[in-house]
């Protein structure tokens, strides 16, 4: 076994390191989030905590880590009787992004257990991590059918595993630590809000502190072992913190005054439901704890606040997570607590510092309802690039858009727009398994087995049953989608309303795309050429910053934007060929510039209708002369054109249109 870095060798990071020691006092905290860019030490500072958790005593050979002096009663193992156990170092389960359904909660012998009526159950990452931590990397990646385990398990503190009747429980009791890049996509609502804490790491930009790191990490990479001894007696010390602090723990008095700090704080923020305010009490006792005090101060409920309030305060999907500090020290004011409280209960101890999350350079981190905006002139409006463009407009209020689907089944990964086959969702019909069998169709598996039981000798009530009897469910459910934005932004749409107007839709449809798991990407095109202004990515979020700045003016070369987007998608499908795409063209149609630019763009349109591409065209066109040059570029691609109006949700023109491909018919309003 690898020897870990040293957690307290980890440089800065106070608040992460903060966060995860909290967790370690008390695992009723709930759990750590820690965002953040990459190469920030978010890893290693989350492999690190397990070297300092205390020992964990076991059941000798129970497989589902069950506590000696209290052993779970529905153990799969069990039953167990009272006794002495044994000691083994708390665990640290990784859950890869990429794992399936039974790796994660275990799997169940169906042919056995039809067969035999045996219950043969192969535990599962949930159950190694009981008692220990249970990591995900990069968790807002993590498939929604895990995401709905992880929920159920952390709601629950125990995972069932049902198959046919047949089913499994055992306690799953563990400390959930996620990592993940903002830029790469965000969390689902429901597992954000499972995480206790959040912390926002960055690099730091203090030439001196960046020398430490580069430092150390040299040193560690040339000799694991000598650089982990150096800092042995710092490890022990806050080793022993840890311990001294859950002995003290039971021991802390959560005031009156306290409570009513946290619950005016909860209101002031207006955080949805009462987790935040029971976290929030969890944490201000833990720091208690760890300061070794037995009453909780306001300093606590303030740096308690900091880190489980940013992520559960309401705000748009677009906007960073944050806390307004003058609104909450006001909170804290006015609902003030003693006046014999310490100011600084704990400047200098392990993994204390901070108290705050790291402010990103990107934008304000106030109540976090101004998104980021480009320099601003005396006008108040971004500064255009160049002598040619117009400046930037801000993009009109979204709006709740109609659905747009491909067309078809497909295979891609587990998502909220179009149909395909899953492993979840309503079965649809049974097939021979490939591989392992993960859900039974249980009625086809006995019809196959059915017409054989004389020959195969069956003398009693139980079915004879073999390997090839077995069927696989099959499932239709949704998956993601590619939603590659092709977006017009020439002289021909820059008139302000227009482009404000068109700025809105287009970010109503990002936001469409958030909520259904899409990836995201967006190309434009003005002037003589078009440019990637994102690839594909998972991150709405980034994709909603580059449209908010985006230039208008010049020529409208729609050809180079179709072409580009076409390459976009090409170079996709050899990264993702199971996701497939929905192209969304936002302009009034027109094409100028070169040679034959209407010409060359219906050339490019039918590059997508011949690879049957689904496509819809956003018709921006304006005033009471419409030329209808959208309608026929969508046509050209073999899509469909919709109407800035006919998009809202909430027009009459019908509740959900599929998004048409090679055989689609094009229509536009009049």
């Amino acid at each position: 076994m690898s020897t870990p870095f040293p957690f307290t060798a980890v440089v800065g990071q106070d608040d992460l390191r903060l966060a995860l020691l909290l967790n370690a006092v008390s695992r009723a905290v709930g759990g750590v989030l820690v965002r953040g860019e990459k190469g920030t030490a978010k890893s290693t500072a989350v492999r690190a905590l397990s070297a300092l958790l205390p020992q964990v005593s076991v059941v000798p050979g129970c497989r589902f880590s069950c506590d000696p002096a209290a052993p779970d009663p529905s153990c799969p193992d069990g039953p167990h009787e009272a006794g002495a156990g044994a000691a083994r170092p708390a665990r640290m389960v990784e859950l890869p992004v990429g794992a399936s359904e039974d790796r994660l909660v275990g799997a169940l012998d169906i042919e056995r257990a039809l067969a035999e009526g045996v219950k043969a159950f192969e535990p599962g990452l949930l159950a190694d991590a009981h008692r220990g931590i249970l990591y995900v990397d990069e968790v807002n990646l993590l498939h929604d059918h895990l995401v709905d385990l992880l929920l159920d398990a952390a709601a629950m503190g125990a995972s069932y595993v049902e198959r046919e009747g047949v089913s499994v429980r055992h306690a799953a009791r563990f400390l959930l630590v996620g990592t993940m890049n903002p830029e790469e996509g965000e969390l689902r609502p429901q597992l954000l809000d499972r995480f206790g804490l959040t912390v926002e790491v960055a690099a730091s930009r203090e030439p001196d502190q960046r020398v430490e790191v580069v430092r150390r990490r040299l040193a560690y990479d040339d000799d694991p072992a000598g650089f982990a001894a150096r800092w042995a007696e710092e490890e022990a010390a806050v080793r022993a913190r840890i311990v001294a602090a859950r002995e003290l723990l039971p021991q802390v008095r959560l005031g009156d005054g306290a409570l009513r700090q946290i619950a005016a704080t909860c209101a002031a923020f207006e955080v949805d439901g009462m987790r935040a305010d029971i976290v929030m009490a969890r944490t201000a006792t833990a720091l208690a704890a760890w300061a070794g005090r037995t009453d909780v101060l306001a300093e606590d409920v303030r740096q308690a606040a900091l880190l489980a309030l940013p992520h559960r305060r309401r705000r748009n999907p677009f906007d960073a997570p944050g806390l307004d500090e003058d609104k909450l020290d006001e909170t804290l004011e006015e609902f003030g607590g003693s006046d014999d409280e310490d100011p600084d209960p704990d400047p200098d101890g392990p993994g204390g510092g901070g108290g705050q999350p790291p402010q990103s350079d990107a934008g304000p981190q106030g109540g976090g309802d101004t998104a980021a905006q480009p320099e601003a002139g005396e006008s108040g409006q971004p500064q255009a690039s160049g002598a040619q463009e117009q400046q930037a407009v801000r993009a009109a209020e979204p709006f709740r858009t109609k659905a747009l689907s491909v067309p078809g089944i497909g295979e891609g990964a587990a998502g909220r727009r179009s149909r395909a086959r899953t492993e979840h969702g309503r079965t649809t019909g049974a097939r021979r398994p490939r591989g392992t069998l993960t859900k039974l169709h249980l009625a086809a598996t006995v019809l196959a087995a059915a017409p054989h039981q004389r020959a195969r000798g069956r003398s009693g009530p139980g079915l004879v049953l073999r390997r090839d009897d077995l069927r696989q469910a099959t499932r239709e459910g949704r998956e993601g989608n590619l939603v590659l934005f092709v977006v017009d932004a020439s002289g021909s749409m820059a008139a302000r309303q227009r482009m404000s107007a068109v700025k809105g839709a287009v970010l109503s449809l990002l936001l469409d795309a958030y909520q259904r798991r899409d990836k995201v990407g967006l190309v434009t095109f003005r002037g003589a050429a078009a440019d990637v202004a994102l690839p594909p990515t998972s991150s709405v979020d980034a994709a909603a910053a580059r449209l908010e700045s985006l230039p208008t003016g010049g020529r409208t070369p729609l050809a180079a934007g179709l072409l580009k987007a076409h390459e976009v998608l090409r170079v996709e499908r050899l990264r993702d060929p199971a996701r497939r795409a929905l192209v969304v063209v936002v302009t009034d149609g027109r094409a100028t510039g070169g040679p034959e630019p209407v010409a060359l763009a219906g050339r490019a349109a039918r590059l997508f209708a011949a690879e049957g591409v689904a496509s819809v065209v956003v018709d921006c066109e304006s005033g009471p002369v419409r030329l209808g040059l959208a309608g026929q570029l969508a046509g050209e691609l073999g899509g469909t054109a919709v109407t800035l109006d006919e998009l809202r949700a909430d027009s009459i023109a019908g509740l959900v249109r599929d998004v048409q491909g090679t055989h689609g018919t094009s229509r536009r309003a009049a």
